[in-house]
């Protein structure tokens, strides 16, 4: 088997088809948020609820079958974070959702992705948190709440996904600060 071959079958594996298919689902997600009634709030949490378990699904398989790849270490974060984002920003106009939660949320994502990148070019590594998955978990079943935004069953799907969205603010900003304060131990440590 040439090179080629060989990278092309291990970009190809399961673990990245799964980041794949979270990407597809992104425009379902935000394509269902332009319409109004509760099967557009419906077909949007699903598809979101879909593509969440996918980001758990394809590190999992990754880790337990050993088909960690570059190109999945790259996609994998920029696809979680491209759908958490847009779905937060579909949100807002709907009134769903308030936008300095939005603002706040997308600048802590921005500011960790430009760390880690300074982190690289130090030569550090940072693994991820379990403050980290705690808030990505947070912030996924919040955004399926405040997709299906109705009453099912009793439940204010609304009202449940506004307070978890809030456990996720403050999940959020903290990860953030520990991401922060642990890059700057090691990077003291490193030049030290």
């Amino acid at each position: 088997m040439n090179v080629q071959a060989e990278a092309e079958k291990r970009i190809m594996n399961l673990p990245n088809a799964l980041t794949g298919f979270r990407i597809a689902c992104i425009p379902l997600v935000v394509l269902c948020l332009q319409f109004q009634g509760r099967m557009a709030a419906f077909l949007a949490a699903a598809f979101f609820g879909l593509a969440s378990i996918t980001d758990f699904l394809d590190g999992f398989l990754a880790r337990k079958y050993g088909n960690v790849t570059i190109f999945g270490k790259f996609l994998d974060p920029l696809a979680d974070k491209i759908l958490i984002s847009l779905t937060m920003i579909a949100l807002v106009p709907l009134d769903r959702i308030p936008l300095w939660i939005v603002m706040l949320i997308i600048a802590r994502e921005m500011a960790i992705t430009g760390l880690r990148a300074i982190a690289v070019s130090e030569n550090i590594v940072i693994q991820a948190s379990q403050l980290g998955k705690y808030k990505t978990i947070f912030q996924s079943v919040s955004l399926v709440g405040l997709c299906l935004h109705y009453s099912y069953l009793g439940i204010d799907f609304h009202f449940l996904g506004l307070i978890l969205l809030y456990g996720a603010l403050i999940l959020t900003l903290w990860s953030g600060w520990d991401y922060f304060s642990h890059f700057k131990r090691l990077f003291i440590r490193s030049k030290g």
